[in-house]
């Protein structure tokens, strides 16, 4: 298996290449690590190659917020300096600046 490194980082804001979502990446796989079932959902015609990293994104659309988990060949950096409105982002980020939110800093006891 070819090791890539992923395009993307934690805290880039990213939307999806064709459907009309975008979100803050919260963690990476570096190939793909959900259900077949999941997998075998995806259209044949769109469906993604599962050895490319695979993004969980705190993800949002005009309608709702969720979770999403999109392939890397399928996501772009968003440049619209908008930030994003998930209700998850700020237990997770601090200041958001242009594209990219700062990780909060884990505290260990």
């Amino acid at each position: 298996m070819l090791q890539r490194d992923a395009k993307f980082r934690i805290g880039q804001v990213v939307c999806h290449r064709f459907f009309s979502f975008r979100g803050v990446i919260f963690d990476v796989d570096p190939t793909f690590n959900n259900t077949e079932e999941w997998w075998q959902s995806i259209p044949e015609e769109v469906r993604p190659i599962k050895d490319q990293p695979y993004y969980h994104l705190l993800a949002e659309n005009g309608e709702s917020a969720y979770i999403a988990y999109v392939s890397e060949q399928n996501l772009l950096n968003d440049e619209s300096g908008k930030v994003v409105a998930h209700p998850q982002v700020q237990e997770l980020f601090g200041e958001c600046k242009g594209s990219y939110y700062e990780p909060k800093s884990v505290v260990a006891h």
